[in-house]
């Protein structure tokens, strides 16, 4: 199951990733800014699924949610999971030191916050083709914005690393059922 091995694979790309951009945007950073400077203002169209406040009600909703739905291993990881990934976005930039109009870009804290709540959400509609079709898409769309605006695309990339690999560690360790227990029991996460 890839929620057992991307997590450290994940992480090493990150880790990697950040080394290799550490001195400056590469030649695919310049391109998106370069589209997001001829698309003019109609880039920030995009900006709208990565904004901080409606990524914040879609993580309250989820919390609440799997509150209502007794899932309280979920709800736990889902209140959480964005805070840990956030306090590692943020050493990480720290550690990278990549600044982007003299703040500090690398892995994007924007793509962090929103591919993590879409992760979850993804967990607690149960992984179903749909709901992760349309998490990909509004993070896709996210990244794209953040590429031509804020950040540089790596940025984005660092970002969904970290995500995906906080999100996939959270749907194996919640996941998994006590030894024991029957296939048939409720299980916290569905």
């Amino acid at each position: 199951m890839i929620a057992r091995w991307w997590p450290p694979v994940g992480l090493a790309a990150m880790v990697l990733l950040g080394w290799a951009v550490r001195g400056g945007p590469i030649p695919v950073d310049d391109w998106f800014q370069q589209a997001g400077h001829d698309m003019g203002s109609y880039r920030d169209v995009f900006l709208v699924f990565s904004k901080p406040p409606l990524v914040a009600v879609a993580w309250a909703a989820g919390i609440v949610v799997a509150l209502r739905q007794h899932r309280r291993r979920l709800a736990i990881a889902m209140a959480v999971t964005p805070l840990l990934t956030f306090a590692m976005m943020r050493a990480g930039k720290h550690i990278f030191g990549r600044e982007k109009e003299g703040a500090l870009a690398y892995p994007s804290g924007h793509t962090t916050f929103l591919v993590t709540v879409a992760g979850l959400l993804v967990l607690l509609a149960g992984v179903g083709m749909w709901a992760l079709i349309a998490a990909v898409c509004v993070c896709l769309l996210g990244m794209l914005g953040l590429s031509m605006t804020f950040h540089y695309f790596t940025d984005t990339i660092g970002g969904a690393l970290l995500a995906t690999s906080a999100v996939c560690l959270v749907a194996w360790l919640a996941h998994d059922e006590p030894s024991g227990q029957s296939s048939s029991a409720p299980a916290d996460l569905r």
